[in-house]
């Protein structure tokens, strides 16, 4: 993108929602966005179950252990806010002049991606490895569908947390682009001359420039005068 600041065109820049919509970005978080959805949402409404049906208190399905549903719940949780955040940032990151406050938001990014592509990792080894675990039981079978669909949500959350990653590292690495900074006045080589002023500017350029008049040669016979003789 020419003029482009960490990925983004010049501040001030008129944003298209449909372009904007159509950035890999964009369809990452809303992808992830949906996948937190999904896992918090399996976890509270049908993985805490009856141990059988002469018990009232509900369990969590993950080998009854509170733990798993709880950091499930809780990843999600941050998942599902931390997308609305820096989609919110995606959306007005092109009205953002300082070009440090833009760096600070592609480290922050970068930052937050990496974190949550390690705790979906942990989440997913968690509930799976206390899926593994658990005794099956008629309360057990009724939330297992929902139990298998948080953890297969939670290996696909890594993947599409970590491709977020990688697209906050390429933006950070592109850096800005100096032409913001720069005019294009200067020549492409060290030792190329400066050009002359555009013609209507109000100042000459150095084509017509003139000598001093001092400096040109004197006839030291001038018409009309003649040196007396002594």
């Amino acid at each position: 993108m020419e003029g482009a600041s960490f990925g983004a065109g010049r501040a001030g820049g008129a944003i298209d929602p449909v372009d904007f919509l159509k950035q890999p970005q964009t369809i990452l978080r809303v992808t992830t966005w949906i996948f937190s959805i999904v896992v918090f949402g399996c976890i509270v409404n049908e993985c805490y179950v009856n141990k059988d049906s002469q018990t009232p208190m509900l369990h969590c399905i993950f080998n009854e252990n509170e733990s798993a549903c709880s950091y499930g719940i809780a990843v999600g949780i941050i998942a599902f806010f931390g997308c609305i955040f820096f989609f919110v940032v995606d959306l007005y990151f092109q009205q953002i002049s300082s070009v440090k406050d833009r760096k600070r938001a592609v480290l922050l990014d970068l930052g937050f991606s990496g974190f949550l592509s390690f705790l979906w990792f942990v989440a997913f080894c968690f509930l799976a490895n206390q899926w593994q675990r658990t005794t099956m039981s008629i309360g057990v079978s009724q939330g297992a569908d929902a139990a298998r669909a948080a953890i297969t949500f939670s290996f696909f959350s890594i993947i599409v947390w970590v491709a977020l990653a990688v697209k906050a590292l390429q933006r950070y690495r592109l850096g800005t682009d100096m032409s913001l900074f720069a005019t294009d006045q200067f020549g492409a080589e060290p030792g190329a001359p400066y050009p002359g002023y555009p013609s209507g500017s109000g100042v000459e350029s150095t084509d017509t420039y003139q000598s001093p008049p001092f400096t040109e040669t004197l006839d030291t016979n001038p018409k009309g005068y003649q040196v007396p003789a002594y």
